[in-house]
């Protein structure tokens, strides 16, 4: 077993695996900004190295301070959580060449997925369903409108190198594809570095499902169930659930071995997941792989009783798994509490945090990094916490939430705790009646 890991990002997911290394009797290396020395990660870790001054690229993303932070105080090995390095192929290699293993893919594991178009192709030779459209990335705009002209509008361009949303454009006639081909990749070109297009045909009233999986060092693998992220914003989700209210055995099952299928593909290793669009005939279609660990793996956790940090590590170590499929025999639901003003269009909210009151209780649980006189600082992403329910049934998570939002009190700065109050009372959504496109239509009402 390892014997000390640095963790390699900041704020909740890195409290969230110092915790678990802790049970596992590994000591632990907190990496932070100057603008995060107060953070409740640098307090709990053994040992904590500043990595450089506020923004990302001269910090959580800077490789060679990461790097040298983890060789001075002697780490085997680096986790690097969601987001900034997690799914960085050449961070990967690096932490190879200096024997200091990476928690999570292998680097071309990462290339294999992280590229959707050559990802695409390697589903279709896996026989896993994906979308209809371009052959690998597009070679100018006529190509792309013959395609589309092929598949039939509506299609959706995509950036190979994109996330977040953005190189993304939603197109229902050919002039629509002509101004979305040269805005979506400059967008790319400046966010990426890599203007690469691929063309899509858009799926109507989609539900955004994925499946979790596990893979070791020896060939085994197996699935997790599945999570809802369906509400979501701007291509962001807000909240997550598991098992989905559309979800049937059957199509589980389906789910779950195309996850497999797809794990085995790129001969995977570590926890992953395997994003799927289904339509509402619910016929499912490869979107991604995300070859980390998720914002939402909380919810998994509940209802399978399985720590999958703990998983990470075991894996990472050379350990197998049992191969055993999970599925869920609870529900659970988790709300992101962000600094954002939901009456102002989710605008950033950073600041002082003057007064924090947690709520508590059977079912319950809160993944944060703040408390009272925290300052959040306007460098990273907005989230304050994750708070999660679990309970024997999806009405009764629903009910439980709705009791932890009133007891949950984040004075100082505006959050998004009323937008989840409004969405926990709405009736589409307590009956299980959304899509991808729901936050599209939802009315967030002033108090």
């Amino acid at each position: 077993m390892f014997k000390k890991i640095l963790i390699a990002n900041r704020g909740e997911i890195a409290l969230r695996i110092i915790r678990t290394c802790k049970e596992m009797g590994i000591r632990t290396v907190a990496v932070y900004s100057t603008a995060d020395k107060d953070s409740l990660h640098v307090r709990f870790a053994d040992e904590a190295v500043c990595v450089g001054p506020p923004p990302s690229k001269d910090s959580y993303l800077k490789i060679p301070n990461i790097i040298a932070a983890a060789e001075i105080t002697n780490s085997d090995a680096i986790h690097p959580g969601y987001g900034f390095l997690s799914e960085n192929a050449q961070f990967s290699r690096i932490c190879q060449e200096h024997k200091i293993k990476f928690i999570g893919a292998l680097p071309e594991q990462i290339e294999g997925m992280g590229d959707k178009a050559s990802a695409k192709e390697t589903m279709k030779k896996a026989k896993v369903p994906t979308i209809p459209g371009s052959e690998g990335l597009l070679k100018d705009f006529p190509e792309a409108k013959k395609i589309a002209g092929q598949i039939k509008y509506p299609v959706i361009l995509k950036a190979t190198a994109g996330g977040g949303g953005r190189g993304m454009r939603l197109c229902w006639d050919d002039k629509e594809l002509e101004e979305g081909w040269h805005s979506a990749r400059q967008e790319s070109a400046a966010a990426f570095g890599n203007d690469g297009m691929y063309l899509e045909k858009y799926i109507e009233e989609p539900r955004h499902i994925e499946i979790q999986i596990a893979a070791d060092q020896h060939g085994n693998v197996c699935h997790l169930s599945e999570r809802d992220c369906s509400i979501q914003r701007r291509h962001q989700k807000l909240v997550e659930e598991t098992p989905s209210p559309f979800m049937t055995d059957a199509l589980r099952e389906k789910m779950g071995e195309a996850a497999k299928k797809a794990a085995l593909a790129v001969n995977y290793e570590g926890v992953g997941t395997v994003e799927f669009l289904v339509d509402k005939h619910r016929k499912f279609y490869f979107m991604e792989m995300n070859t980390r660990i998720q914002v939402e793996h909380t919810i998994t956790e509940e209802v399978i009783n399985h720590d999958l940090i703990k998983e990470q590590i075991k894996i990472a170590v050379g350990d197998k798994i049992s191969g055993k499929d999970y599925f869920p025999t609870m529900h659970s639901i988790q709300c992101r509490i962000n600094a954002e003003d939901p009456f102002k269009g989710f605008m950033p909210s950073p600041g002082t945090i003057t007064n924090y009151h947690a709520p508590g209780g059977h079912g319950i649980r809160i993944d944060t990094h703040v408390y009272a006189n925290y300052v959040i600082p306007p460098h990273y992403d907005s989230m304050i916490s994750k708070l999660i329910t679990v309970a024997q049934t999806r009405d009764e998570a629903i009910t439980k939430m709705k009791r932890a939002l009133a007891e949950y009190i984040i004075e100082g700065v505006k959050t998004t705790i009323p937008f989840h109050v409004q969405l926990m009372d709405d009736k589409q959504f307590n009956k299980g009646n959304f899509t991808t496109k729901f936050m599209e239509t939802f009315e967030i009402k002033k108090p």
